[in-house]
Formats: C-alpha cells, structure tokens, sequence
C-alpha cells in the first residue's frame, strides 16, 4: 500500500472512531453525523468538548486538549489532525521582516478615562498597581432588587460599576438642560472623557474647531434607550439623537466643531480596540490629523445582564479570574475611555509628552469556527502575525501583552495556546512572555474593553511598570505555561529587559469573531518627560500645577507600585 493511501486508510479510521464518540454521546445513529460540519451544530458545547476530547484520548492512549475542537471543529478536520495530515497551520510561518514602506508609528499623546473605583487615568494607575478588585454589586438606585437576579448570583448582580453617572454639567458643552435630559449617559461620558484626553494631550479642545480631527468610538449597548421605551417616557424631538448609538462620536464632533470622520463602532467585545485600529489607519490615510479613539460602556438595564446570562459568559462566582485556577466566566464592568493619537513625526513637531506608539495592528474574523460565538484559535494566530508583520517586530521581542482574557474555562485556554504559538518560538525560556488581563480588576468593559486594556498597557510602558493580574497566585490548570513560554503576571513588577526598547500587545475578541490586536513600542525618553497642564482660565492651569505637585510629593506613581509589588496580589 503506498503512502497515500496509507494515509487515507488512517483518516477514514479516525473518523469513524470520531463519529462514533460523538454518535453515542449524543444518542443518535452514526450515520446521521456529518464529517464536514461544526461539533456546534450537534449542540457540543464547552463541557461536552471536554468530556469528547477525554473520551476520544482514553480511546487512542494520548492526552487530547479540548482546543482541539476549535482548532479542528468539524470530525473531519480533527481526523485529518489525529491522523497527522493536517500540516501547518495557515499563517503558521513566524512573521517576516516589515513590507517596504512600513506603516509610521501612531502616538499617544493623551488619554483619559472613568473606570470601577477610579475617576480618572492616574486613580486608574495607582489602582492597578496596588492590585485593586473593583468588583462589586448593582449599585441600589440601577434597578429594582431581584431584577438582576437572572445573572445567576442569587442577589445583586457582581460587576464592576461606575458611580454619578447622573452627573453632568451640559451648560459647559453648550447643550440644554431639557436635550440633556434625552442623552444617554454614554453620550454624556464620552463628551467628558474627550474633553479630559485633549487636556491630558495639551490640547485646548475648542482650538480643534474646523480641524480634520477624527473620532472613533466602539458602543455597544442601548440600555438607555430600552429604559425609555419601557417606562413610556414621552418622546420628543430630542428622544431620536438622546439614544442613537451612532451620536456618541457625533455627538463628540459637533460639541468641539471637528469635521474628521466620526463612527460608532460595534464588534461587540472589541469595538473599542478595532475603533483604535480604524483611527490610526485614517492618521497614516491622511485622513485625519488627530485622532479620538475610545469606546464606552454602560449597564442601566436588568435585560442586557439576562441576555448575558442566558449567552452563558457570566461567571456565577461574580469574578472574572483570566487565565487562574477558577475561571468561570466573566462580570461585566462599566468605563470610558479615550486616547487622542497622532502619527509621531506630526507629535514630535509639536513636542508633544508620548504614552506609547502604536507601531502596527490587525483585525481579522474567525469566519467558520465551531459555532458563531466560538473563538478560533488560527485565526486568533493569524491576527497576531500580521499584527506584527506590519509593525516590522519580531514576537519573540515582545515582553507583555495585555490579553483579551475573559476569564472563560474554554476562551482563556485557546487565547492561551494561540499567544504560545506566535510568542513562543525564538524566545529564551528565561524570558517568558508576562499575560495579564485589567478584566480582573474591573469586570468586562464590553464596548470599552479594548481601550481599557490599551490604557492599562500605555500606562505600564509609560512608567515602566508592570502591574498584578488578579488571582493569579494559582494559574489555570489546564494552561501548560512553561510549555507555552508564557508567565501569569501575578505582582507588581518593573518592566522587564530594562536594556531593551518597551515592547507589549494589546487583545480584543468580539463574540461574533472579530479579532483586533495592537503591537506597542515605548516612546525614547526625550520624548516622555513632559507634562501638559489645560485649564479653562490661568487659576484652573495653577489649581492643576499645585495638586500635581502635591499628589507627586505624597505619592509617586512609580513608588506606588514599588509598595504594591512588596504586598502579595489577591
């Protein structure tokens, strides 16, 4: 028998073997199973892949890790695999050197944010350092007790909240009290955290006025809007622009007078991240001179939390523990954030202070994965390579990433496994890649998740610090770390390879298969230095000058996390 054929004979028996498992795991005739269809389509879910992949290795005398029916989701993918024809995965080649005529680097030179137990960037910092768990419960004046009792929690539900978001002064954005009234509070955030990023920038935000400034903004929910449906509210004429999602960033440009694109985006999970991405390519397309990119979230309904519940992401222990022993699924978390970019010749023109710089990123879909909300592991590679390749950076460099880690018993594993197999290969076993997720700290931002991480991610280059991941004392079980050459950030640590340039990535997954990843690079010290101070009047700018100083007297942001790396993480 030649080889070929040998090598068909061995298929054919793995997949009979294969449709046999899942025959009579399922109670039904053999010959109903179709080879060329996704495990979902025969209900297989996450417990069921686990006890198939168990079932199926016990039978073939190895160890099979439940991944494998995403890497692999239909019987005929994974009988090709077991019988070793599967080859190498697509975009399995490690990245290549930079295309002729590289993107140019993206700065940020602002940022701003709200987020559980912090009202700003810098609480945010000082927060993560210290390993802060920001969790908490439905704060009393969201909804009626018991109307979140869907999540699963058996009480309030677990999140991450944010507080005042009644609060807003509309007068200052020359809006009236009465159409103030009709805005969604997700309006109203991002008008503030826009503001407070052009500040942090040393942009005075109504200079902008008439300028190509773009603004990009991922919005997910419109809890809102259903609020004011089912309480009857009357409906006026600002009701229509109050609650469209599409009006966060509009509603952005038209406050501050920008005339850059404006849009809404909405990956689910990785709209923020994938609103980053599609600002920088309008910078490097000329399309914009500066950019606005962010994303925001909001809970104001006891429903989203049920569809939530019902999807099956909520964890029922009310903590989302990415990559730990543990892990059960997901809280959700509220926040705002914004970053304000420049392409870096146009920053360094100005003499702008540099967070970070975006070097290059990606976005691409799972396409046919087992099932429609079922992360891909190839494709999670493969946004990962190109990533890379377009910013010219070998992934063995890389020091950090910030990972999309939800915290699912499935979804970490596969994030895990895809982050080994771009990151690992050409690293030094001493210099494992650190993975830590903010989602420990302040739930699942959703349609701020992504930002949330890339502030996290340009604060730590920023100051050369790499705060805790939450729960990571006991790393998941089922995630073989050394054999990835990964490390669970488990403390606050200095950056790692002080020698060499601040490298990290940032993650974000959408639960319909958008995937965005962005490669970030530490600004040179001459370019980091400077702080910029805005004000409305001389006395605000002072006001501004004396905290900073006596905020840095009482307690620097880096000694900071100094002491938090001498306490253990939670």
């Amino acid at each position: 028998m030649t080889a070929k054929a040998e090598g068909a004979a061995l298929r054919a028996e793995m997949a009979s073997l294969l449709t046999e498992c899942l025959a009579r795991r399922l109670g039904v005739e053999a010959a109903s199973i179709d080879p060329s269809q996704p495990f979902a389509r025969y209900g297989l879910d996450s417990a069921g892949a686990v006890a198939f992949a168990a079932e199926v290795g016990g039978r073939l005398g190895r160890t099979l890790p439940p991944t494998l029916m995403w890497t692999c989701p239909t019987v005929g993918d994974l009988a090709r695999h077991l019988a070793g024809g599967s080859g190498p995965a697509p975009g399995s080649e490690r990245a290549g050197p930079a295309p002729a005529g590289a993107d140019e680097p993206i700065a940020v030179v602002g940022l701003a944010g709200r987020f559980p137990g912090a009202p700003d960037a810098k609480a945010f910092w000082r927060m993560l350092c210290a390993g802060t768990d920001a969790v908490g419960f439905t704060p009393a004046d969201r909804w009626s007790p018991g109307d979140g009792d869907g999540a699963g929690t058996g009480g309030p539900t677990a999140g991450g909240f944010l507080e005042q978001i009644d609060r807003f002064d509309p007068l200052f954005f020359g809006i009236s009290p009465v159409e103030a009234g009709e805005m969604d509070p997700q309006q109203r955030l991002m008008l503030e955290a826009s503001w407070e990023a052009l500040e942090d920038a040393g942009v005075p935000p109504r200079s902008l006025a008439g300028s190509p400034t773009g603004v990009f903004f991922g919005v997910v929910w419109r809890d809102y809007a259903d609020l004011h449906h089912a309480t009857g509210a009357r409906i006026t004429n600002h009701t229509g622009v109050g609650q469209a999602p599409a009006i966060v960033p509009n509603r952005v440009s038209y406050c501050l007078g920008l005339q850059g694109p404006s849009l809404a985006v909405d990956t689910a999970c990785s709209s923020s991240l994938v609103a980053v991405h599609l600002a920088c390519r309008s910078l490097r397309d000329g399309e914009s001179e500066i950019a606005l990119a962010g994303g925001v979230n909001l809970t104001l309904s006891p429903e989203t939390v049920r569809v939530l519940a019902e999807f099956g992401g909520l964890s029922p222990t009310g903590r989302c523990r990415a990559f730990a022993d543990g892990a059960d699924g997901f809280v959700r978390g509220e926040g705002a954030g914004v970053v304000v970019l420049k392409r870096l010749s146009r920053a360094v023109a100005d003499g702008d202070r540099i967070y970070c710089l975006v070097r290059g990123s990606a976005m691409n879909n799972d396409g046919p994965s087992n099932g429609l909300t079922a992360p891909n592991p190839l494709a999670q590679e493969a946004v990962l390579r190109d990533a890379y390749r377009r910013a010219g950076v070998d992934p063995a460099r890389v020091q950090y990433v910030e990972a999309h880690g939800t915290g699912t018993p499935l979804g970490d594993p596969i994030e895990a496994q895809a982050l080994g197999a771009v990151f690992g290969p050409g690293r030094d076993v001493s210099r494992p890649l650190r993975v830590g997720s903010v989602k420990t700290n302040v739930g699942h931002l959703e349609g701020a998740a992504g930002v949330a991480g890339l502030i996290k991610a340009a604060l730590a280059i920023h100051h050369r610090t790499l705060p805790p991941s939450l729960f990571a004392s006991r790393p998941h079980p089922g995630i073989p770390f050394e054999e990835l050459r990964l490390r669970l950030q488990s403390s606050a640590d200095p950056w790692p390879d002080p020698d060499e340039a601040p490298l990290a990535g940032v993650s974000a997954f959408g639960w319909g298969g958008t995937n965005c990843h962005l490669v970030l690079e530490g600004a040179p010290a001459r370019m980091s230095q400077v702080m910029f101070l805005s004000a409305d009047t001389p006395a605000g700018v002072a006001a501004l000058a004396a905290a900073e100083r006596a905020r840095a007297a009482s307690l620097p942001l880096q000694a900071g996390c100094e002491q938090a790396a001498r306490r253990p993480a939670a």
